[in-house]
């Protein structure tokens, strides 16, 4: 049983690990933290630590450092969440506020958060699968080209251009538009796609191969629209930490850029009482990951549903300042998509 001392005790060794990557000694915790105990008491507070298993000496004679499941018990009973400053806030505020579409708002949100906490940003697009067809729009671009839009409910807009078989007018543009719109419009993404396939046979006979197109071109981006997908930020952060990983980073770069590690990683955690999800070290080897801490929250899209955003980086972290900044930036999205119904 760790006591409270020895707690205090686990918490000084995290932060000054975190803040100088130097093991950590009982003759430096004495001297720079006020327990007013002597640094043979601390010693023997490390020794409990350590057969708890949740510190470990690096080196012989060295001082020690936090394990996985040290920080475990850290992040566990971690109150003191560093607040962010005004300054941030307002940065966040103000760089979200102006963004134009949801694309823009995750592509913001992913580089900002990634500044805010020196690490891999990730941002989970609003879940595609629950979406439904809000809208389809037909603009066309020249004698026979169109561009076909797709709206969903959260927010999302797809389009493509697409050559026609035949000339288009005014007239046929919108007869197109309404024919899609009432075959397809408020169906989900899965229901949509089967609807498509019939929308051609409505038609004259001259105009089934213009909208057998059209319909084909839908079902893409339909099929796109279903797709799960992350926008990531920072990667370059992995490279300036990688002393933090005793292998190679390769494998965590791999997942990175791969996404569908993250996405399922994504996917299995579950949030604490505070909105936060936090999964540590060796909680992450089933995923390759078993260097690396993710933090995660979720954030509310247009249509309502939850999708997540996050950080990945090394153990040795400052669990407490991302933390705040990943549950502000995600209240802030939350806010910034729930308002704008406007955005996109």
């Amino acid at each position: 049983m760790v006591s409270e001392r020895s707690l205090e005790v686990l918490r000084v060794i995290v932060q000054d690990y975190v803040a100088s990557r130097e093991p950590v000694g009982s003759k430096s915790i004495a001297e720079r933290h006020a327990f007013g105990v002597s640094a043979a008491t601390i010693r023997n507070d490390m020794a409990l630590l350590e057969e708890e298993e949740l510190i470990t000496a690096p080196h012989t004679s060295s001082g020690r450092v936090p394990t996985d499941k040290g920080y475990r018990l850290f992040v566990d009973h971690l109150s003191d969440l560093r607040p962010l400053s005004q300054a941030q806030r307002h940065a966040i505020e103000t760089f979200l506020d102006s963004s134009v579409d949801v694309d823009d708002v995750l592509a913001r949100t992913v580089r900002l958060l990634s500044q805010l906490t020196h690490q891999v940003a990730l941002v989970q697009y609003p879940s595609r699968s629950q979406a439904r067809v809000r809208h389809i729009e037909l603009v066309a671009l020249a004698p026979r080209r169109l561009m076909t839009v797709i709206i969903t409910d959260s927010g999302h807009v797809e389009q493509r251009i697409v050559e026609v078989p035949g000339d288009i007018d005014d007239e046929l543009i919108a007869e197109l538009r309404t024919r899609f719109n009432e075959s397809v419009g408020g169906l989900g993404l899965l229901e949509a796609a089967a609807a498509l396939t019939g929308v051609p046979a409505r038609f004259a006979p001259a105009l089934q191969p213009t909208a057998s197109v059209v319909a084909a071109t839908l079902l893409e981006q339909v099929s796109a629209n279903r797709q799960e997908k992350l926008l990531i930020a920072g990667a370059a952060n992995l490279v300036r930490t990688e002393d933090d990983f005793h292998g190679s980073i390769l494998p965590v770069l791999e997942a990175v850029e791969e996404q569908v590690v993250l996405l399922r990683l994504f996917s299995e955690m579950e949030a604490d009482q505070r909105g936060i999800t936090v999964s540590i070290g060796r909680e992450n080897e089933s995923f390759g990951l078993g260097e690396t801490s993710i933090l995660a929250s979720g954030y509310s899209s247009i249509g309502g549903s939850v999708s997540r955003l996050g950080v990945l980086g090394p153990t040795r972290m400052d669990y407490s300042s991302n933390i705040s900044a990943v549950r502000a930036v995600a209240r802030y999205l939350s806010r910034t998509l729930g308002d704008a119904g406007s955005v996109g």
